[in-house]
């Protein structure tokens, strides 16, 4: 199960490492015509996460918070922690107040720490790992506490389709090299890969889409339920197994 996980990245070309970094922030601001259509329609993942009912006092985890660009989206509910690897990303941030702890790994969390919710926003297809942070977040999930987690429908036409005719065209136009490229080395999991690990690790796994189905969409959410805690556990323990 999972055979090709943790995958791993090749070093980017200096061509591409040169530009990496600005290029990453400017895509999450939206700094130029295509990026700023992209944005605009990202704000489908966000709300889908942003819409779960609030109960006051609920403690919610966010995954690869990034630029912390989906706080805006989300109301105060109670304790709000992230993992981020990359404090390059969140340190200026004004959103920065409303966070109580920052981890650069989910592995981090004590032990015993619990959440209601634990969220995820165009994160999990650039998980190298991503069966053992789906295990992990599942155990530290409260009793009825919930997984949502939206992605890209990486791996589809409309998908593919979208960002070649929109980004893919503005980045050759202004950096003279290929957007494919940089989307296979950032996006290494489909979004097939992501239903499959989830439905893994959680008994009830509801959908929805930004379009008129899976294979005809842009986007996708997930609303994961009633974790699989012995799978999880059991996932873990043999990750530790081989490592030791």
């Amino acid at each position: 199960m999972f055979d090709q996980f943790p995958k791993t990245r090749q070093p980017l070309p200096e061509a591409y490492a040169r530009i990496y970094e600005a290029h990453y922030k400017e895509n999450r601001k939206g700094g130029t015509p295509a990026l700023t259509l992209s944005h605009r329609m990202e704000r489908w993942l966000h709300r889908q996460i942003a819409r779960d009912p609030i109960r006051p006092g609920q403690s919610t985890l966010e995954i690869g918070a990034g630029t912390l660009n989906h706080l805006p989206y989300e109301p105060e509910r109670g304790p709000y922690d992230i993992v981020e690897p990359f404090k390059e990303l969140y340190e200026t941030s004004g959103e920065l107040r409303r966070i109580r702890n920052i981890y650069g790994d989910i592995g981090e969390i004590p032990a015993g720490v619990k959440y209601d919710r634990i969220i995820a926003i165009a994160t999990f297809e650039h998980v190298c790992n991503l069966p053992e942070v789906v295990a992990r977040a599942a155990l530290l999930l409260n009793p009825g506490g919930l997984l949502r987690v939206s992605i890209p429908s990486e791996g589809t036409i409309l998908w593919t389709l979208g960002w070649k005719l929109t980004t893919g065209i503005e980045f050759r136009a202004r950096h003279r090299l290929d957007y494919g490229f940089l989307m296979r080395y950032e996006h290494i999991n489909t979004a097939r890969e992501i239903e499959e690990v989830l439905r893994h690790f959680f008994s009830d796994v509801r959908t929805s889409v930004f379009g008129l189905c899976r294979a005809l969409s842009f986007y996708q959410a997930f609303k994961c339920a009633n974790p699989a805690l012995g799978p999880c556990r059991e996932y873990l323990e043999g990750i530790g197994a081989r490592m030791g």
